[in-house]
């Protein structure tokens, strides 16, 4: 990087004033590049009781991949607006490498197999990253297109143990050092509105992931109480922000804090409206997104203008 990403917007981000990670995929194919969300039939450690039970206290029954559906089905639906796209296979709910490495083998180079498919992205956590997981994970990247997701959404420990999350941050820590050693790239989700953090904790989330090395990309999620969450239960009124424009606000501090050179994969919720409890607001995708690029244009403002290197 060099001190000319604080003086101007970056060429790389072309009409955005972030680095957005579909632009990075047409970039690297040379087109249309999308992700279809299919569902390997894992579940989690802190769910089947290994660490404990329950999952995550603000995942849905399906472990938040309500929209993972069949190859096939998805790629039909989506040819007549994208007739020459190019497709990834996310492994998207519960966590994806929690299993005999055996079994993830056959999983993953199954849908490989599919010649519609330019690669892989697989969800999990930073504690189902054995040895031997690792070392499949690194064959597949020599030869195939992977990145991996890692749930970590806080920072804070007593936030993390207050939803559930069951691991800590060192674990974390060497997980992503493992990943970087392989060059394999990984993106790290961070959810805003966790209850009990303020602004300045959320901020800390954002300014640590920033520092790690080898980071590719980064999901913001804005928290949202939905249907057949343990919080439905515990927090069924909790708003994480009092309105969009809020909301808006912090993610323009947080774009700010995130290296020019990462890209971004999310910057709200994206619960479908049947399950979606709270914000009552949050459905609105894309008056969310619109206002995000709006605010970035009236404060003259984009991704890593205020990072530190």
């Amino acid at each position: 990087m060099n001190e000319n990403f604080k003086v101007k917007k970056p060429d790389i981000y072309g009409e955005k004033r972030f680095y957005q990670a579909s632009k990075w995929l047409k970039d690297y194919f040379g087109k249309k590049t999308i992700k279809l969300s299919i569902d390997g039939g894992f579940t989690c450690p802190n769910r089947d009781g290994s660490k404990g039970y329950g999952g995550c206290s603000f995942c849905s029954d399906s472990g938040s991949g309500e929209f993972a559906s069949n190859i096939e089905d998805q790629i039909n639906l989506l040819s007549d607006k994208w007739s020459d796209a190019k497709y990834l296979a996310y492994f998207q709910n519960h966590t994806n490498t929690y299993a005999p490495v055996q079994e993830l083998r056959e999983k993953y180079y199954a849908v490989l197999d599919n010649k519609k498919i330019e690669g892989l992205v697989i969800g999990t956590r930073p504690d189902c990253l054995d040895e031997d997981v690792l070392e499949l994970l690194d064959e597949i990247n020599k030869s195939n297109f992977l990145w991996i997701e890692l749930g970590l959404q806080t920072i804070h420990q007593a936030t993390a143990d207050s939803f559930n999350r069951c691991y800590n941050l060192e674990i974390f820590d060497k997980a992503v050092n493992e990943l970087y050693k392989r060059n394999i790239k990984f993106v790290v989700h961070l959810i805003l509105g966790l209850p009990g953090e303020t602004e300045e904790m959320m901020l800390e989330s954002v300014k640590y992931i920033s520092k790690i090395p080898g980071l590719f990309g980064v999901k913001l999620h804005l928290l949202n109480i939905v249907k057949g969450s343990a919080m439905e239960k515990s927090h069924c009124n909790y708003n994480s922000f009092n309105s969009i424009d809020e909301y808006v606000d912090l993610i323009v501090k947080c774009l700010e804090l995130i290296p020019p050179h990462v890209t971004i994969h999310r910057l709200t919720g994206d619960a479908p409206r049947p399950i979606l409890l709270t914000p009552a607001w949050s459905f609105n995708k894309r008056t969310i997104l619109n206002r995000i690029d709006e605010q970035l244009h009236l404060r003259d403002t984009w991704q890593g203008k205020k990072y530190e290197f």
